[in-house]
């Protein structure tokens, strides 16, 4: 149960402090602090909850290592389970943040928007394939540094530094197209509270699948060729 406890309460803190950098300062932090905020809160995250749960803390990460084979299918259902009741729990947070505020300045990187929580939904003049391919790309690239980091052999020590970055830039990059996912609890917890957003909720589960499935497909070609294996 420490491992499911953790997924849980690493997700709430990450839709807390993550899409709550967007929430309560993204008028004054922009999108490449609000990309920077994403990546610390996933690197002091890797160091704290790392050791106990791996520190997945996102359902895309967790189905690459199920399909890797670093986890088994029951472990990742109560892994993804966990993930998404923690992403609502810190949304559900948010929101009464944003219910108590007076004349406040919120943010959510959504201009013209009655939501205030940062969910994924497309920006202005992105289209659904624009948002899918950028969706599958980025999280390509993060859940491949992620395989990468945590893989035998890795220099671990800093594994957590990679990732954190990885997420941040990621963020910097997708944020003007969609909010960025790259996990699809993330994109949960916000949507819960705000009904708008179930309707690009769709890009932001096939997307990070795809990428995923990419990332395990390249790295076990990278690990094969390291391995001295043709």
């Amino acid at each position: 149960m420490r491992k499911y406890l953790a997924e849980a309460l690493g997700t709430m803190f990450l839709v807390i402090l993550a899409c709550g950098s967007a929430v309560l300062a993204g008028p004054h932090i922009g999108v490449l602090g609000i990309g920077l905020c994403f990546g610390l809160v996933l690197l002091c995250l890797c160091y704290c909850i790392g050791n106990i749960s791996g520190c997945h803390v996102n359902p895309a990460v967790s189905f690459a290592m199920l399909l890797a084979g670093r986890m088994k299918a029951g472990e990742c259902v109560g892994y993804i389970v966990s993930q998404l009741i923690g992403a609502t729990i810190g949304a559900g947070f948010l929101y009464c943040l944003t219910e108590m505020g007076l004349d406040f300045n919120y943010g959510g990187t959504t201009p013209e928007s009655n939501s205030f929580l940062a969910t994924n939904v497309l920006q202005a003049g992105a289209t659904p394939m624009m948002a899918l391919l950028t969706e599958g790309l980025l999280t390509f690239f993060f859940v491949l540094i992620i395989l990468g980091a945590t893989a035998d052999g890795a220099f671990k020590k800093f594994g957590g530094l990679a990732i954190g970055l990885a997420l941040g830039l990621v963020n910097i990059v997708g944020i003007p197209v969609d909010n960025c996912s790259v996990n699809p609890a993330r994109s949960f917890g916000p949507a819960v509270f705000d009904p708008t957003a179930w309707g690009d909720f769709w890009i932001m589960l096939v997307g990070p699948a795809i990428g995923a499935v990419l990332a395990v497909l390249a790295w076990n070609a990278l690990a094969a060729k390291k391995s001295g294996v043709e």
